[in-house]
This record gives structure tokens, sequence and C-alpha cells, in this order.
């Protein structure tokens, strides 16, 4: 059964309305930007919250493998020795350790969905697939997108495209009511060194889906500072836009909180990510120099982006162009 890291409920900015978000855990791609680290692997793991530790020792005392270090500068958690098992976390007494990753039956999850219901019919919500990448469990997401559309309930699915199209078509297309679809950089050589795969069969189901789906296809672009908030990458997604005949897009904000999730997961960020946030003016730059290609012109707008600069306000903030 796959694991879910989170649930996260009145959720704003996931679709329309008041939605419960299902981030599943596991994903095909490798994004150094990745504002969840947590969901790339598939498996549970542990994260140290240094801040919250009371240098108490409980956490080695329990340690049945002798995988935790209580010695200054040293990590806390002993990957290579860890097991998983999680009793460092239940017994932590200020919530320094953590075990990401649970599973639940199809039923229980289902019954913990419905339980917001009055929230997505009073707001024209519902429910979002996230991740990660929920098109790795087809027959278990569509399980639940099935029984929630029994229901009633709007259905939204996030993903990066990497994934089987004629098995999408048949096991969770018809669940759907809604696709955001990640369009993360259009060289693919870029794309395969900033996120471990290359973006062939990506660019192939978005084509098909954005012609063909019976369902909105909104594609999705992270602004990412200096690797896609590029000029270069902005215009080259915006001409790969008009060809597929697609004029909109969602703008997502670069969320540096990535980079605090990384480290407590006992990992290294990528050393090109910035480590802030940037300011509404170049927010508005970057949005009007899209726009402008989006819209098919090339003639000369402000352009920020020469210094691999972008902009962003906020972890859920989005802009959409129309």
């Amino acid at each position: 059964m796959p694991l879910i890291f989170d649930i996260r409920h009145f959720a704003l900015d996931d679709g329309p309305g008041i939605r419960s978000t299902v981030f599943m855990k596991g994903c095909p791609l490798s994004c150094v930007w990745c504002h969840n680290p947590e969901s790339i692997s598939s498996a549970a793991v542990i994260a140290f919250y240094e801040d919250r530790c009371i240098g108490c020792g409980t956490c080695r005392e329990v340690c049945p493998e002798g995988a935790v270090s209580i010695v200054p500068g040293t990590e806390r958690v002993i990957r290579d020795k860890c097991t998983v098992c999680g009793a460092c976390c239940k017994e932590c007494p200020s919530t320094a350790l953590s075990l990401i990753g649970a599973s639940h039956n199809v039923d229980d999850l289902v019954d913990r969905l419905l339980r917001e219901r009055i929230f997505y019919d009073t707001s024209g919500g519902g429910v979002t697939f996230s991740g990660g990448e929920p098109t790795l469990f087809m027959d278990y997401v569509g399980a639940v997108m099935q029984r929630l559309k029994r229901e009633g309930i709007h259905v939204a699915l996030q993903t990066s495209g990497m994934f089987n199209l004629e098995e999408f078509r048949e096991k969770l297309h018809p669940y759907i009511d809604i696709i955001f679809f990640d369009l993360k950089l259009l060289d693919e050589g870029r794309h395969r060194k900033f996120t471990g795969r290359g973006n062939g069969l990506i660019l192939e189901n978005f084509v098909y889906l954005a012609r063909n789906a019976s369902v909105p296809v909104v594609p999705r672009i992270p602004l990412v500072p200096g690797i896609t908030a590029t000029m270069e990458n902005l215009a080259e997604t915006a001409a790969f836009l008009r060809k597929t005949g697609c004029f909109t897009a969602t703008l997502l904000p670069y969320n540096p909180g990535g980079i605090t999730k990384t480290k407590v997961l006992g990992k290294k960020p990528h050393p090109a990510l910035p480590n802030r946030m940037t300011g509404i003016e170049e927010e508005e730059d970057i949005k009007a120099f899209f726009r402008h290609r989006l819209a098919g012109h090339s003639g000369k707008v402000k352009e920020p982006l020469s210094g691999g600069k972008a902009a962003t306000r906020g972890m859920h903030a989005h802009s959409d162009l129309m």
C-alpha cells in the first residue's frame, strides 16, 4: 500500500474552493528545488528538527539499532543504520523526531475526506491529489477517486506528467475534474540535470491531454531562480504552449522552505538554490515577460531575469495568466 505524508484540510491553493489535499509519497523525479523533498522517496523517512530538540537523550536510549547520535556536530539520525522503526519518534517528548509517511486503506481515506464534505459543497471545493506523484499509484488513487466521484465530490490532480498515458486514461482520467500539469524545463538536458529524468514523455503527455482531455488541463510553471525562471526557459515554454493551443498558465512561486526540509532529512540542498524570496516588483516583471511571450510577442519588455532572479511572495501564491 502506498504511503501518504500529509493530508491538508481547508486548502485554498490546490484547486477551486475549500479542499482537502492528499500528498502521496513517491515521485519519479528528483527536482532539486522540490518544496516537499520528503515526498521524493516512496519509503517512510525520519526527520530531525534540531530547533525542537531538548537534548534529553531519550532517542538514543530507545533506538534498537544504535542509529542515533547526540554528539555535537554530527547528524542525529545515522541513516545507514536506521531501519525507520519509529521508536525514537514515538518517545521523543519534544517532537524533534518525526516519522514521515503513513498508510491508509481506501475505506479509511475516503471516510476521512468525506468528513469535510460540507466545506466542499458550500465553497465549490473538493479533493486534490498531489505528492510526490499520485500517478505512481494509479490503482490505489483511482479507487479513492472513484469512491469520491460516487459521492459527487470534485476531484483534482496535480502531476509531473511522468506517467503511462494509456494506464492514466483507463484508471484515473474518468474520475478527474481538473488536471494541474507541471511544466518545469523545456530543454531536455537541463530537465535531466535538475530533475533526474528527461522530459520527452512529459511533453508528449501534456500535448495529448491539452488537445484531447475531457476536463481542463492547467499548465503550471515553477519559478526557480536561475533554473526555470530564466528568459530562455520561459520563452521556450510560452512557445510550446502556444503551439499546443494553450494560452493560459499558472506561475508557481519559488519556495525556499524546501531547503530547510531537505536539511531535516539529513541531506544537503542543491548549491544553486537561493535561500530567499524576492520582491513584488520582480514578480510583476516576470509575469509581464511571460504573458508577453505567451501572447506571441517577441518584442522587448522589461526583463529582470538575466541575473537568474525570479519572484515570489509565498508558498502557495500563484499567478493566473489569462
